[in-house]
């Protein structure tokens, strides 16, 4: 059974790597603008006369990213219930580590803002949470090579990014 998660694990990693390496080859291609217009395409959803219609972006931005936060906040309640934050004595490095990941970047974003457009600092958060994503898919990657304490460490980190 932790066989089988190891793979789902890895195969998660290595869609995320080739996701990201093609949309980054696509958009600095001759195809920029044909990417363009389909992450402007319309999606829509309908129940009755109730229903959302936003571009791409938006779908995979807000609810791709919901997914994963849910799918985040599981992993933290198993590893809080059973891994390596269940007690108090393991989850404290990984807790106060995360909350200067968390504090230690809005500082910085915040201090190379502070003159600019009040509006900029709004933005602070967005590269906290790709980041983290990616750095969850690394680890997926590498698999048994990242010890589990690390894995705690960016789940928890990724909690106080939400």
């Amino acid at each position: 059974m932790a066989h089988d998660a190891e793979n789902t694990e890895l195969y998660g990693g290595i869609a995320l790597g080739v996701a990201t390496l093609a949309a980054l080859l696509i958009a600095n291609s001759a195809l920029e603008p044909q990417y363009s217009a389909l992450l402007e395409a319309k999606g829509e959803i309908w129940i009755g006369s109730i229903g959302l219609s936003k571009d791409l972006e938006h779908w995979i931005n807000d609810g791709l990213m919901a997914i994963f936060f849910l799918l985040i906040g599981l992993e933290i309640k198993r590893e809080a219930i059973e891994g390596s934050l269940a007690s108090i004595q393991k989850a404290a490095l990984p807790i106060i580590a995360a909350a200067g990941g968390f504090i230690v970047p809005a500082a910085i974003y915040a201090a190379a803002c502070w003159g600019d457009d009040p509006q900029a600092l709004r933005g602070w958060a967005v590269p906290c949470a790709t980041d983290i994503a990616f750095a969850i898919g690394i680890c997926a990657l590498l698999g048994r090579a990242v010890p589990a304490s690390l894995k705690a460490f960016l789940l928890a980190l990724a909690i106080t990014t939400i």
